[in-house]
């Protein structure tokens, strides 16, 4: 499936774009901080800006938006040619956290603005079932001046439906589990439905799919590493994409995936990897209720 209706790409490399619903744009390939430890981040990040990457992902719940705050303060970077994006913890989806939190976050990683700000999970089981009121204070940040896009994560289609029907503000990001092991399909056509970009967390499926057949067949035909195949499996679906690695040389490798092309057979090959419901790694939106 393709990029959202109405989004576009823009330039090549590690320039490319797509246009998000509200206006603006995000970089297509980024870089993740999930699972790195604090004491790491401040390193690993710094080199990430140093390979090329401008887009970080971090979150609240990491516990390293200080770090990853220190290494673009250190990059010599200007502001604006970085897109920073962080996501609400699990414990602060009460409106009066939400926005007592997202200054923090701001405090912490050292800038004005976020980039892109999402709710992390929507935790239907509890709040009493409310993510609504949480969607509509991270949404009412935008308004304020210290956010420019906002978004959701780990959404569900009933998720979304509920949010824009009774808010009728619709997120411009939708970030997701999605790999061949598990596309993720019925979430991410109802995001693209609305017009919701899909960023896709955890693309490589945590490096279970890297020594699949398929995959290896691919690799061994483009001359390309595994991981590079399907990166690029992502970028022409039109996925976002923010690999982590602690390797300045895998981090060099996961950025060389806009040369080349795979042929359309070799898509669905892909495609043809999707284990359903099984092949999911992460936990179930519609049941995962962690409180820190």
């Amino acid at each position: 499936m393709p990029a959202p209706r109405g989004a576009r790409l823009y330039g090549q490399g590690m320039t490319a774009t797509i246009a998000l619903n509200d206006g603006t744009s995000i970089p297509q390939l980024g870089f993740g901080t999930y699972l790195v430890p604090p004491q790491d981040t401040q390193a690993i990040v710094g080199t990430a800006l140093e390979v090329g990457y401008r887009h970080i992902d971090t979150a609240q719940m990491y516990g390293n938006e200080a770090e990853v705050g220190r290494a673009v303060a250190e990059s010599g970077l200007s502001r604006g040619e970085l897109y920073l994006t962080s996501k609400l913890d699990n414990g602060n989806h009460r409106p009066d956290d939400v926005r007592r939190t997202f200054a923090e976050s701001l405090a912490r990683l050292g800038v004005d603005r976020l980039d892109l700000f999402l709710i992390h999970w929507p935790l239907p089981t509890l709040y009493d079932g409310d993510y609504v009121s949480t969607w509509q204070a991270v949404a009412g940040l935008i308004e304020e001046g210290t956010l420019r896009s906002a978004g959701v994560s780990n959404f569900e289609p009933e998720h979304l439906d509920r949010i824009i029907g009774e808010t009728g503000v619709v997120p411009a990001v939708n970030q997701i589990e999605v790999h061949p092991y598990f596309p993720n399909e019925r979430a991410r056509a109802a995001s693209l439905s609305h017009g919701i970009a899909v960023e896709a967390w955890g693309p490589l499926g945590q490096g279970a799919v890297l020594g699949d057949e398929v995959i290896a067949g691919i690799a061994e035909r483009t001359g390309r590493p595994p991981a590079q195949v399907i990166l690029r499996w992502h970028i022409q679906r039109g996925d976002i994409v923010f690999p982590k690695s602690s390797s300045r040389a895998r981090m060099e490798e996961n950025s060389r995936i806009f040369d080349f092309d795979l042929s359309p057979q070799d898509m669905a090959a892909i495609d043809g990897l999707d284990q359903g419901p099984q092949g999911r790694g992460g936990p179930d939106p519609n049941t995962f209720a962690y409180l820190p």
